[in-house]
């Protein structure tokens, strides 16, 4: 019986030493894990400004105009100057070109606008003059510089507003005299815009009218001065809300091409 249990003692302390001398080698014998590198991170999305573009626009806008007499002596018999303010509302359409921080494009716009006055005579108080600004358009050039997705840009270029002018009675109210005119003139303004999402845009813009002076006469005698002239000097300012989109992919966010190696 002990002679049994030495032989059992025996193979069972040979069984472990051979295990123990097999485990490291079939533990050398397993493949190594590959070594798999993380992804690069995804580069960000450039704004691109470059595109055509069409959009809309309304605000605020303030005409100033100051009517003179010019009489058949050449005399300056000044009615003085009137403020006129009111809304806008209107369009624009455009194309910009973006070369790597600078913009540079070309747009027109034009806008329905209310800005209108009345002012009693400084000379001739039984008389008052009314001057209306109901339309505006701008042809420019822009230039700006772009930081991503915002565009700080200014605008330069021709205007051409649309006029009516009245002499009432300061007592009735009654029209006397009348004419219109198309006035054109120069523009200068500074903008900044805001791209929110693939082709679209919104920006708030401020622009100056120069639109010099004209002399008019009216269709019947001046009821004021008999054959005088009316020389009407106008300057416009306009501060607007625009929204812009553009079309087919020229413009929105693009993916920067990584380089390879």
């Amino acid at each position: 019986m002990e002679t049994k249990m030495r032989k059992f003692w025996f193979a069972a302390a040979f069984g472990l030493a051979i295990l123990g001398v097999a485990a490291p080698a079939s533990a050398a014998d397993l493949a190594a894990k590959p070594y798999v590198k993380a992804p690069p991170a995804p580069l960000p999305a450039i704004y691109d400004w470059t595109g055509f573009y069409i959009g809309a626009n309304g605000g605020w806008a303030q005409a100033r105009a100051c009517w003179d007499l010019i009489t058949p002596a050449g005399l300056d018999d000044a009615l003085g100057c009137r403020d006129a303010s009111g809304g806008v509302v209107g369009g624009q359409i455009g194309y910009r070109w973006q070369f790597n921080q600078f913009v540079v494009g070309v747009e027109g716009q034009g806008d329905w606008a209310d800005l209108s006055s009345t002012r009693v005579s400084t000379l001739f108080p039984a008389f008052s003059t009314h001057a209306k600004v109901d339309g505006i358009g701008l042809i420019t050039g822009q230039v700006g510089y772009a930081w991503n997705a915002a565009l700080l840009y200014f605008k330069g270029g021709a205007a051409v507003t649309g006029n009516n002018f009245d002499v009432l009675s300061t007592v009735t109210g009654a029209t006397l005299a009348s004419f219109s005119s198309t006035r054109w003139g120069g523009t200068v303004g500074v903008g900044f815009e805001y791209g929110f999402g693939p082709g679209w845009s919104v920006g708030v813009e401020y622009d100056h009218l120069f639109m010099g002076h004209n002399n008019n006469s009216f269709s019947v005698v001046n009821p004021i001065v008999a054959s005088a002239l009316n020389r009407i000097s106008e300057d416009v300012d306009m501060v607007t809300v625009r929204f812009n989109y553009r079309f087919n992919g020229f413009g929105g966010l693009t993916a920067p091409v990584a380089a390879r190696y």
